[in-house]
């Protein structure tokens, strides 16, 4: 066998699949953050809500149809580390145009913290990079949910808060 050979037995091999069981025609629209929150809510895990954060993601295509619904991280109580390669590999195979990020706040608080934020600002910015555009980023609590996007706040990250 030659060294290229044996070399090339020693490297992963990385695939790209994207598989939707969904006709496009089929696909749930989402229109407005409350059909966002509706959708998230109604597939978040019940045992999870009120016990530990997770950050989940909306993944739409260009006329905003749901290609699908992930979580991305899973925290403790109070926090959940994201990470964005997680985030945007995602986004990427899914073939996704827009995102919407969402988080659970165990406590039932609706208010977005300053980490909330800066997170949002952050996956904004990266976001560019791929052409992809995020919509929203939403709070589910058990008692119903805060949207940036209905509060004027995606498009005003570089102000002090």
């Amino acid at each position: 066998m030659s060294q290229l050979r044996a070399d090339f037995l020693r490297v992963a091999e990385v695939e790209l699949v994207y598989k939707s069981q969904v006709k496009p025609s089929d696909r749930m629209k989402i229109t407005t953050s409350n059909d966002a929150f509706k959708l998230l809510y109604d597939t978040w895990d019940d045992g999870k809500l009120e016990l530990q954060e997770q950050f989940r993601v909306l993944l739409l295509d260009r006329k905003n149809s749901c290609l699908g619904v992930s979580t991305i991280a899973t925290g403790g109580v109070s926090e959940c580390m994201v990470d964005a390669k997680i985030l945007f590999a995602t986004a990427l195979k899914a073939r996704a145009s827009g995102i919407i990020l969402s988080h659970n706040h165990p406590s039932g608080n609706k208010q977005f913290s300053d980490s909330d934020l800066k997170l949002t600002k952050k996956f904004i910015e990266a976001a560019k990079l791929f052409d992809i555009s995020i919509l929203d980023h939403i709070v589910v609590t058990q008692d119903g949910y805060a949207s940036m996007a209905d509060e004027g706040r995606l498009n005003n990250l570089d102000c002090p808060f």
